[in-house]
């Protein structure tokens, strides 16, 4: 199964509740090379999901010492297509080593 690694909403019950239909369980890691900044979500019903209106998001730097904490999941394949869904565009996937060397999936800014 993939690991995904979150640092915002994807951590929150009550969208895990409503994106996977059930609470994931994860542990704590962190995501080397990258800085938050913030987004506005436009769309209606992330915000709904979320209660959010601005979303992090992850922005590159390639910095070593730049480091985001957060969560990392095992979830399903199809489970990892439903929170493609929930991800506006502002975000793509990549896959990445995180810094406990797992290989995760990680919404980035796009």
């Amino acid at each position: 199964m993939p690991y995904l690694f979150s640092y915002g909403t994807l951590q929150q019950e009550e969208v895990q509740l409503s994106i996977f239909d059930r609470k994931v369980k994860g542990a704590p890691d962190t995501l080397i090379g990258y800085v938050i900044a913030g987004v506005r979500i436009n769309n209606p019903g992330v915000v709904g999901i979320s209660g959010k209106e601005f979303h992090p998001i992850a922005r590159k730097t390639g910095a070593f010492n730049h480091r985001i904490p957060g969560t990392v999941f095992e979830v399903t394949e199809e489970e990892l297509k439903h929170s493609d869904s929930y991800e506006v565009d502002a975000y793509k996937r990549v896959e990445t080593v995180l810094a406990s060397g797992k290989s995760a999936w990680v919404y980035v800014e796009a």
